[in-house]
């Protein structure tokens, strides 16, 4: 091997501009989950005028692009999402969101970008590739069942030997790379308990069936599953973030309603924190003569990276920022449904340091003021090529 397609010595400065120019276009027109029409049209446009791709639509608001190479070989998907948040933007960015209540606070915006630079980088190489690149534009990560389990589905990875994936982390600083060996990532389960008692006026409490103190009940009891009902050394989140009832001061309303999330590694774990929650519901529901709804949403599954493949990823990082900015990431309770994929076929998933404070950059993700410093997208495009090179085989 005599060069490298990933460490660009002069780094071209209209790719940058034109990372740039994609990233703000997006930001400026974010979409929610399953609608992201426009997005995937522009995306597709861009791959179009790229050339020398197979282009698809595996669904109304997907895209994928192959660059299949001259000679046999593995083959290698990247990923990239697509979707927005429903958030109202807070920055006032010339390319602040134009649409009100939707926003790109997670940097799906910059993994875009990211997969359109790699593939712009590419496109041109098809006669030195053995085997076949694979770029997964993908919609709604961020809303389950999630849209990487209906690219699978659909047969996107059919074929595929590995994935990759990146994520651009405003909690890492510009100019890190982390990456995480095994549990990264944990499932993210929502439910949404209706408690459902009698009515009445406030100074009469006895005539009613208080949903709100049988709920208040609910909340306290629920901290038991984590801290008394599962082993310590089991990582367990149960939270209820959301409790409403209620309509004037002096009403006993009929019902409340709790939503909250549960989030865990391991599948017995999962399983049992399901069961203890309703339990926890029915017998205090049924103790108050109350009733109840319990809707419990099972999420994506743990986002567990492949050992071989990270290695090789975190050699590529090495190579391009320095050992001393390559940091291992611990697992975290947020969800990814990256995790689709990897239930098929062995897969990685990179986070970019993407924060700068000096520039005000530290919001985290989801924040309505949430951004990310841009200069980490070459880094994003750089990593994805240098792995890409490691995986397949080029000729140069």
């Amino acid at each position: 091997m005599t060069r490298s397609l990933a460490i660009v010595e002069n780094w071209p400065p209209e790719l940058q501009e034109q990372l740039v120019a994609w990233r703000r276009h997006l930001h400026l027109n974010p979409e929610l989950s399953f609608e992201e029409h426009h997005t995937a049209a522009y995306v597709e446009k861009n791959l179009r005028e790229i050339g020398g791709l197979e282009i698809s639509r595996p669904t109304p608001t997907s895209v994928v692009a192959r660059l299949i190479g001259g000679k046999p070989g593995k083959t290698l998907a990247l990923r990239a999402d697509m979707d927005a948040l429903p958030i109202h933007e807070e920055n006032e960015f010339e390319f602040a969101s134009a649409v009100p209540g939707v926003m790109h606070a997670c940097g799906h915006d910059g993994h875009t970008s990211i997969l359109l630079g790699v593939v712009s980088l590419l496109a041109g190489q098809r006669g030195q590739l053995h085997g076949e690149i694979r770029f997964i534009f993908q919609h709604a990560e961020e809303l389950p069942p999630g849209g990487a389990a209906e690219l699978v589905a659909a047969g996107v990875l059919d074929g595929v030997d590995y994935i990759v994936g990146e994520h651009l982390a405003s909690q890492l600083p510009l100019g890190q790379i982390g990456v995480a060996y095994g549990e990264m990532m944990a499932s993210p389960d929502n439910f949404t308990i209706v408690v459902k008692g009698y009515g009445g006026h406030g100074g009469f409490p006895h005539k009613s069936v208080d949903p709100i103190a049988i709920g208040a009940q609910i909340v306290s009891n629920l901290q038991h599953i984590a801290s008394r009902n599962t082993n310590p050394l089991d990582r367990l989140v149960v939270s209820i973030t959301q409790f409403t009832s209620g309509s004037s001061h002096n009403v006993i309303p009929d019902t409340a309603t709790l939503k909250g999330t549960v989030r865990s590694f391991d599948p017995q774990v999962r399983k049992d924190a399901q069961q203890q929650l309703r339990r926890i519901v029915e017998g205090i529901t049924n103790a108050h003569g109350a009733e109840y709804e319990l809707d419990y949403l099972l999420g994506y599954d743990p986002v567990v990276n492949d050992h071989t493949l990270t290695r090789l990823a975190e050699e590529a990082a090495v190579e391009l920022v320095g050992r001393d900015n390559v940091v291992q990431t611990p697992p975290g309770m947020s969800g990814e449904d990256f995790s689709a994929y990897q239930q098929r076929v062995p897969g990685t998933f990179i986070n970019i340091g993407a924060g700068n404070p000096d520039k005000g950059i530290l919001y985290p993700h989801h924040h309505p003021r949430f951004t990310f410093d841009e200069a980490a997208l070459a880094t994003g495009v750089q990593l994805f090529v240098r792995t890409a090179e490691k995986l397949l085989e080029w000729d140069y």
